[in-house]
């Protein structure tokens, strides 16, 4: 049975599709496709079925990731229980995702970047109004804590 993962970020434009394509592609390489599943939501409904923003897309493409196949959705109290994995980006969408628990979670809730010990970042910084460096800074935290989440994985 697969891993589920599941990214979450508010719109699901920015953060959770980045996190999603750099997650997939070190999944990928470890040649682990068929043994983990992953998903990126976010927590409001403004870009449903939109892709990631172009400025994501563009940083993303600069490391070799492609996210344009992702399209955005709306994250449900449903992915509570169909996710091993439900990792948010911040507080704020943590928050939201706690308060749609209706029972007792399927597997681990909690923030993405607890998965990269050397970080002094809790949260992955929304990219959104900010400069093209806001975008390569999400990227870093990404790329660190993927790692480290898929060596979790790996040691399950």
């Amino acid at each position: 049975m697969a891993v589920k993962v599941l990214f979450v970020c508010l719109g699901n434009i920015c953060r959770s599709p980045t996190a999603h394509g750099v997650f997939q592609q070190l999944v990928n390489q470890a040649g682990l496709q068929n043994k983990i599943e992953i998903d990126s939501a976010g927590t409001g409904d403004w870009h449903i079925g939109k892709p990631p923003d172009k400025r994501a897309m563009q940083a993303a493409s600069e490391r070799g990731y492609d996210l344009s196949p992702l399209r955005g959705r709306q994250f449900s109290a449903s992915d509570l229980q169909q996710f091993d994995y439900v990792l948010a980006m911040d507080q704020e969408n943590l928050k939201v995702i706690t308060a749609l628990q209706q029972s007792k979670p399927r597997g681990h809730v909690g923030l993405f970047l607890e998965f990269d010990k050397n970080s002094e970042f809790r949260e992955v910084p929304d990219p959104y109004y900010g400069g093209n460096k806001g975008f390569e800074k999400v990227l870093d935290l990404v790329e660190s804590a993927s790692q480290g989440l898929l060596e979790h994985i790996q040691k399950r």
